[in-house]
């Protein structure tokens, strides 16, 4: 795979635009006639554009989406499909494309009315900047953002084993709320290769299995998560298993920078569950372990406190031999041995201890834990919780 470096707009034909005033920000991505599929939260109460996007998306086809930051329009009853639905008219006329094309998406505090006369005139400005280049994909990964302190991209160009070459191209916001199934998130993702809508949907689903819903920053669940990925056919092969390689590339190194932006975050934290009988145990005990909040703080701490961990696998409502587990703490390049399969290594040797104690102060943090009782594994992604998560919160809407 060969990275591209100019984000959502490494398929030309695609046009992107974000336009920001203070909190509230637009971004507008454009491609006609493009095939379409969607992922949604599991949240039994989830925004208006949510309900707008899955209608508009029932056909498979949309040509724009329209997604604005600064308010979820969530919990908005009639008026919120009425206002998300102008947004979308806004979009459609000012490109001649039928209002069912154009796809919704919000993200910003629940509960509150969409302000329209602050909203309207930056969605106008917005439109007026659609193109392609490094410098409107940058406005339109940008406008999306909330708590988030950086932009988050990624694309790429792969090939299929015919020798096609296509790219994946996407953007992502989040950082806070962000628990399975995803989180306050919304990713748009392009490809130019042709996949009809329900490869493209299936294909989906399992990227966001692997990536999106592997991710916890705070345990919370979002009203708003929507991932949506757009083909814009103009490359005819026949599809194969590497399309879906480079889509679960773009979505689990979307998912990676979703962890490390968490709100108030200093560490990222990757949880390798290994040896588990299915894939589903896998998952269950590392989003456990990456969830627990023990354990995120003591990543803030720097504290090799294992105990915690083999704790939150306790929980994980998995059946496992607590005797037979093997726990270790590592960096990219560097791996402590805390427990060898239920033997306690730190009790003889506790310069290991103090290893790992040094491990956890590096700003990238994994770990592995073993069950030996399978061939199944999986990676849970997720961050430290500091103080500056309580503060950020608790300012949110304030």
């Amino acid at each position: 795979m060969k990275i591209l470096e100019d984000g959502i707009c490494s398929i030309s034909s695609v046009k992107a635009s974000g336009y920001r005033e203070g909190k509230y920000g637009v971004s507008i991505l454009y491609h006609e006639n493009s095939t379409a599929a969607a992922v949604y939260t599991t949240n039994k109460v989830y925004a208006a554009p949510i309900d707008i996007t899955r209608k508009h998306l029932e056909d498979g086809n949309i040509s724009a989406v329209i997604v604005n930051s600064g308010n979820a329009n969530c919990y908005t009853k009639e008026d919120g499909i009425k206002k998300g639905l102008e947004l979308a008219q806004l979009v459609a006329d000012d490109l001649s494309i039928p209002l069912e094309d154009v796809a919704v998406a919000s993200t910003g505090v629940i509960g509150r009315q969409m302000p329209m006369d602050i909203i309207k005139p930056v969605a106008i400005k917005s439109l007026g900047k659609l193109g392609n280049s490094r410098q409107h994909a940058s406005d339109a990964a940008s406008a999306i953002l909330t708590t988030d302190t950086v932009t988050k991209e990624c694309a790429i160009e792969a090939s299929l084993n015919d020798g096609t070459t296509f790219r994946v191209a996407g953007m992502c916001k989040g950082s806070g709320m962000i628990a399975p199934n995803m989180g306050t998130m919304l990713g748009f993702i392009t490809t130019d290769l042709k996949v009809d809508k329900d490869t493209l949907q299936e294909a989906l689903r399992e990227s966001v299995k692997k990536s999106f819903n592997m991710v916890v920053v705070d345990g919370d669940e979002s009203t708003n998560d929507t991932v949506l990925v757009m083909s814009t056919n103009e490359i005819e092969a026949e599809v194969d298993e590497n399309f879906q390689e480079a889509l679960d590339y773009v979505c689990i190194s979307l998912a990676k920078q979703i962890a490390k932006d968490g709100e108030g975050a200093k560490k990222f934290m990757e949880v390798v569950c290994e040896g588990a009988k299915t894939l589903d145990d896998a998952i269950l005990v590392s989003k456990s372990v990456v969830s627990s909040s023990l354990v995120k703080t003591a990543l803030a701490g720097a504290d090799p406190n294992w105990g915690r961990i083999i704790s939150a696998m306790g929980y994980s409502g998995v059946e496992f031999d607590p005797d037979n587990v093997s726990i270790s703490i590592g960096s990219s390049d560097e791996t402590v041995v805390i427990v060898d399969k239920g033997d306690v290594k730190t009790y003889s040797n506790p310069e290991q201890l103090e290893k790992a104690e040094e491990l956890m102060g590096k700003k990238d943090i994994v770990i592995t834990v073993n069950l030996h009782d399978g061939d199944a594994s999986t990676t849970a992604y997720g961050c430290d919780l500091t103080y500056d998560y309580v503060r950020i919160n608790a300012e949110y809407t304030t």
